[in-house]
């Protein structure tokens, strides 16, 4: 999306997109020099602003090194802005991750609500801005000016394009975006669909792609070999995506931003998660949470199923995804359940009113996205 507004990346995001502990082993050189790479290129640019985004293990070194680097130059150091705080709140002891993270960064964009009053007892001024996915509705709806709340999928047309079966079963895989765990995650998928089709002799599947060459060539890899006809889905084709949701009965996705996406499609799903055996264990050992998908964080309730770790095999995800298509109380329940999630990630009307006052603009472009949110925040900052 950056990219389509002109930003022109040093290198594809995918190689630093690296998850887990032990995973990260094999890559810390190429993360050292690419490390390297964006702190010679920020140095050169001279920016009046540093904005990044998650990778909070590369974004806050960068940080670090990078005000570092200008104090000992003599530059005026950037105003630096990150987007998305730490998930704190997942971890025992999770708050001391804010601990000096005001010396490197001078305000911080939260995606949910409870963050801005933790961070700012930290010291660091924080603003929530509403989860990224709510973005979607912009596009979707050519900025109409539609509630995220009461904004549905519309989408016979994605059965007729890409002629489903009528009667078909038909569901959404989403595997994740980074390869190390689409190649876990995909191999289960395929065993669970292997069991499924004994009882859903009609069964179809949409293959969402996320946007990484790596992700594309391994799907298309393995798509010879899947068990029942499938459909890919770029991950670029926005409409596709939510015309192949309103498509399916139910999804099944590897624990990550696409739960958020499926709860906007309004989209009854299972959440599946597996790791290198070590990351597990560390996440057994330092985890304070019982869930790992957001929405059920949210409502800390489990109303999406959840296969983890050792419980993520085709002999669990099968039974809950055949419960989940044949129970309409089941999947009514996530649909309710949704519209409440999405309440909670968007910015409260009280909130937004304010904003609207410091910027004209908003009275005339409907509810502001959190983009929108953030782009004014960082246009009117005042350094304290």
């Amino acid at each position: 999306m950056m990219s389509q507004q002109g930003l022109k990346s040093l290198f594809p995001v995918e190689d630093i997109a690296v998850m887990g502990m032990w995973e990260l082993l094999p890559h810390l050189n190429k993360i050292r020099v690419k490390l390297k790479e964006t702190i010679d290129a920020a140095l050169l640019f001279r920016p009046h602003v540093v904005l990044t985004v998650d990778a909070k293990g590369f974004c806050f070194r960068f940080l670090r090194k990078l005000r570092d680097k200008c104090s000992r130059q003599g530059l005026v150091s950037p105003l630096h802005f990150h987007y998305v705080a730490p998930s704190f709140w997942a971890w025992k002891g999770g708050e001391a991750r804010l601990r000096g993270l005001s010396e490197i960064v001078d305000h911080l964009f939260c995606i949910l609500p409870f963050e801005v009053e933790v961070c700012k007892s930290w010291g660091l001024d924080a603003t929530f801005v509403g989860h990224p996915t709510l973005e979607d509705i912009r596009e979707l709806t050519l900025k109409e000016d539609i509630p995220a709340n009461e904004w549905k999928v519309q989408g016979e047309e994605f059965q007729r394009i890409y002629k489903a079966s009528s009667g078909a079963t038909v569901i959404s895989l989403l595997p994740g975006s980074r390869l190390q765990e689409v190649t876990r995650m995909v191999s289960i998928f395929s065993e669970t669909l292997k069991r499924l089709r004994e009882s859903f002799p009609n069964l179809e599947t949409v293959i969402h792609v996320a946007p990484n060459q790596h992700v594309e060539n391994y799907i298309k890899q393995v798509l010879p070999h899947w068990p029942v006809p499938a459909v890919l889905v770029p991950g670029g084709s926005l409409h596709v995506k939510y015309d192949a949701y309103s498509a399916s009965r139910v999804a099944l996705c590897t624990s990550g931003t696409a739960a958020v996406e499926l709860q906007l499609a309004q989209l009854p799903c299972v959440v599946a998660y597996r790791a290198h055996f070590l990351t597990e264990c560390l996440i057994r050992y330092k985890a304070k949470i019982p869930y790992i998908s957001l929405p059920n964080i949210l409502l800390n309730s489990p109303v999406i199923p959840e296969a983890l770790f050792g419980n993520c095999k085709p002999s669990r995800l099968a039974p809950l995804l055949m419960e989940l298509i044949q129970n309409d109380g089941l999947r009514n329940e996530q649909i309710v359940a949704a519209g409440k999630v999405i309440n909670i990630l968007s910015p409260s009307k009280s909130s937004i009113g304010d904003w609207a006052q410091r910027d004209l603009r908003w009275k005339f472009s409907g509810d502001p996205t959190p983009s929108m949110i953030a782009a004014s925040t960082i246009l009117h900052y005042v350094k304290r």
